[in-house]
């Protein structure tokens, strides 16, 4: 079909034009009946943001994604190219892609009625047919509809009243096209207005032109709700004129986030060689994000990214790759103690509301992680809560923590380095009684880099359960009996003299 050079060869080969929406609609059709996924890649909404999006497609609306940042509302926008058909024929030399069989423009009309038949065919493929636009406050009507080009108008020698000295914002040269406007609420009101006639009639107004030109385009908007109060809303005419409008949301389970920072983290294959990380590591990384979206210290308005698991992720692997190239180790695995350099991700992924500032944003991160050692920690080992409350039911041998606190209490501690090597770490954790006892107990097939994994995350594990202290200090981690440490009551509580 590409190969048809003329509209007369066009009209011969039977080309039937559709609008943007009836292409998107059939081919989501044919995806639908052969039980193809139209959005892969995205997790988590299969009963949820893609099915709606799939009726308002069917329906043939213009969409609102409306939810928080790192909810792949800009994604879905953009996977929609897919549904496009792979190439459609354009008037070569348009501006805003004309349909031959139904050509807008001053230009394609002018050239189709002097060449007829032998009007020039080009070929525009899906690819090139969307448009993306970030909403700021400095986003002129000029930007997004057009204005009236002096230097056109002088060099054609022709009046500013001649429809041809126009030039087109992003929006029409995104006819027969997907558009997108990210953040809608950030666009003032004024240039809002703009886009009312557009979605409607057709009609586009510039410096006192208005052109009817029915412009052929499949409206995606993406919108924060923090923003309807933060920044701007969507005018009502507007958003009434939006004929769907999809909820996203976070990924409601941890085996979810846990499968979207797999696909998404960027995985080096010189680190993929070196560096095993572990399901619980992994465990412990998106648990952080599930602790953040509840924690009082953060903004919920604002919403955590799916982006602080994904880079929290790559950090971790980081870290762990730093620590055996400095020790000269071809392989190593990701240590509870390596979570220490995920903190910059979590930092810089969230907004604090004022207690956060409080704390400040290294002290909530610290704290975030370990709300998530804790929560994960009784998947894997007891309930120390539970222990603590029947202790006086039952007889203290039934505590598996006992001889490791007993241990602690005759003034014995540990000091974990962060740059310590694989097999010397490993060597230490057995110093502790009863540590990899219990590991075993619970573990019975655990390899031995296995067992010091585990054994170092019972120790984080108690100490997040106030059994024992823990204390961070510039390199190392320091875990000691908790009564010992009450005169310090910074010993959980890390401070800028700490780091």
């Amino acid at each position: 079909m590409t190969n048809i050079k003329t509209l007369g060869e066009l009209k011969k080969n039977g080309w039937v034009s559709k609008s943007v929406k009836e292409e998107i609609r059939d081919n989501l059709i044919k995806k639908l009946q052969s039980d193809e996924n139209p959005f892969p890649g995205i997790l988590g909404y299969e009963d949820t943001v893609i099915p709606d999006t799939e009726r308002a497609l069917l329906s043939k609306h213009n969409i609102l994604f409306l939810g928080l940042r790192g909810q792949a509302k800009t994604r879905m926008a953009r996977q929609m190219t897919e549904l496009l058909d792979e190439y459609i024929p354009v008037v070569a030399g348009s501006e805003i892609n004309d349909d031959p069989f139904n050509p807008i423009s001053n230009y394609a009309i002018s050239l189709i009625k002097e060449k007829g038949d032998n009007t020039p065919i080009d070929w525009l493929h899906r690819s090139q047919r969307y448009g993306e636009k970030l909403a700021t406050p400095d986003v002129s009507v000029a930007d997004l509809i057009g204005d009236i080009d002096p230097i056109k108008a002088a060099n054609l020698k022709l009046s500013f009243a001649d429809e041809r000295v126009l030039h087109y914002g992003i929006i029409p040269r995104s006819n027969r096209s997907i558009f997108v406007i990210n953040e809608l609420p950030d666009l003032q009101a004024r240039i809002q207005v703009s886009l009312f006639n557009i979605l409607e009639e057709g009609d586009l107004q510039i410096r006192g032109f208005k052109l009817r030109l029915p412009l052929d385009i499949l409206f995606v908007f993406t919108a924060n709700p923090e923003d309807y109060t933060n920044r701007g809303s969507i005018v009502t005419p507007l958003k009434d004129r939006i004929q769907s409008q999809i909820l996203t949301h976070y990924p409601k389970s941890l085996e979810t986030s846990l499968a979207i920072t797999a696909q998404e983290a960027n995985a080096i294959k010189e680190q993929q060689e070196r560096v095993n990380i572990s399901d619980l590591i992994k465990r412990l990384i998106e648990q952080v994000s599930f602790e953040a979206r509840t924690s009082e210290f953060v903004d919920k308005k604002s919403g955590v990214s799916a982006r602080l698991t994904i880079s929290a992720y790559e950090n971790a692997v980081s870290a762990a790759e730093r620590r055996a190239i400095i020790n000269n180790e071809k392989s190593t695995q990701v240590w509870i103690s390596d979570l220490i350099g995920i903190i910059p991700s979590v930092t810089g992924k969230i907004e604090l509301v004022y207690e956060g500032e409080q704390e400040g944003p290294l002290q909530v991160a610290y704290n975030l992680l370990e709300k998530s050692i804790r929560s994960v920690f009784v998947q894997y080992f007891p309930n120390p809560d539970l222990l603590k409350k029947r202790k006086n039911k039952e007889q203290p041998e039934d505590n598996p923590y006992k001889s490791i606190i007993s241990w602690f209490d005759k003034e014995n501690q540990l000091n974990i380095f962060t740059e310590t090597k694989d097999a010397d770490k490993i060597q230490l954790l057995y110093k502790v009684d009863g540590l990899f006892a219990l590991v075993k107990k619970y573990f019975k097939t655990a390899d031995e880099k296995e067992n010091g994994l585990l054994m170092e995350f019972v120790l984080h594990g108690l100490a997040s359960y106030s059994l024992i202290s823990k204390k961070i200090l510039e390199r190392q981690i320091e875990f000691k009996d908790l009564m010992g440490s009450m005169l310090n009551l910074g010993s959980e509580h890390i401070t800028e003299d700490d780091l």
